[in-house]
């Protein structure tokens, strides 16, 4: 399996140091270290380097985990040399560099055009943010059960979550759900009223999805038809910034318009899930939290 990852990555420090989006601080150590964990948890699911050890008369080195082989390719697309990418450690230099002159926030454009420019080279196209961090080895596999199920014009999106350090809650699933009809979603998206659940089983047990009343997760994961759909369209790479801005729309906007979008029911968050540096949303809940203890 051959995968294509892009990011978008932007850090431009500005004198006030505080931004929605963590990137204009003047301390770059917290982009450093989310993009610095956002490579290396991808080169973990890269299994063409991947070993075990057997000990009989001597230590033997075997490869591992062949049977569900995934390569991968990265490309980090930065702009106006706003970047940190001098500064990661030597061993996250396993990444292809694409720099442009767009402006910043409308970046994750550019990782749309750089996915289109690879279509029939890849079986998955990605997009991630900068600050995203994925663990699950099967995550591919997930994807592809999913879609062999119900189809390619359904797309399944991740949880969002966040570590957080506190003694009465250890992990938040950031991205609140919204009513799917109406608000910003409504008008420029599918028919939200079909197929609101689909129902199964993995392992034996049982196992729901749900369309997503909120289907951002700052990311997609896309299989070569799918991508290849999207970007035939009329309206890829229009640069339409209705959902919330540039940055969410990049991540969110062209699924809704082409694909039902699910994610796992909250029952089942953890089957998909992608988790977010630091607790940064974690900390914008905080009445919540204080329900939570009471």
């Amino acid at each position: 399996m051959r995968i294509l990852f892009t990011i978008p990555h932007v850090f431009n420090p500005q004198p006030e140091g505080k931004d929605h989006y963590g990137s204009l601080s003047q301390n770059p150590q917290p982009r450093i270290a989310a993009l610095t964990q956002a490579l290396c948890a991808l080169r973990s699911l890269d299994e063409s380097s991947q070993f075990w050890f057997e000990y009989t008369d001597k230590l033997y080195m075997h490869q591992a985990n062949q049977g569900n082989f995934v390569q991968l390719d990265i490309i980090i697309c930065t702009t106006q040399g706003l970047h940190v990418l001098d500064q990661l450690p030597k061993a996250c230099t396993a990444y292809r560099h694409h720099p442009t002159d767009c402006e910043p926030m409308f970046l994750g454009f550019e990782c749309h055009a750089l996915l289109k420019s690879h279509l029939g080279q890849y079986d998955y196209y990605c997009y991630l943010e900068d600050d995203l961090i994925l663990h699950d080895p099967q995550f591919f596999l997930k994807i592809a059960w999913f879609n062999a199920c119900v189809g390619d014009r359904a797309v399944l999106q991740p949880n969002r979550y966040e570590q957080v350090s506190s003694n009465a809650i250890k992990k938040v699933y950031i991205d609140p759900a919204r009513d799917c009809a109406s608000g910003r979603i409504a008008g420029y998206a599918h028919n939200f009223h079909d197929n609101l659940t689909i129902s199964g089983q993995v392992m034996g047990r049982p196992i729901q999805f749900i369309r997503a009343g909120n289907p951002h997760s700052g990311c997609f994961f896309l299989n070569a038809r799918q991508m290849e759909h999207w970007a035939n369209s009329d309206y890829f790479l229009n640069r339409d910034t209705r959902f919330f801005g540039p940055l969410e729309s990049a991540a969110s906007l062209g699924l809704m318009q082409t694909f039902r979008v699910y994610k796992p029911a909250p029952t089942h968050a953890n089957f998909l899930e992608i988790q977010h540096f630091g607790e940064a949303w974690s900390h914008k809940l905080p009445q919540v939290i204080l329900q939570y203890r009471r």
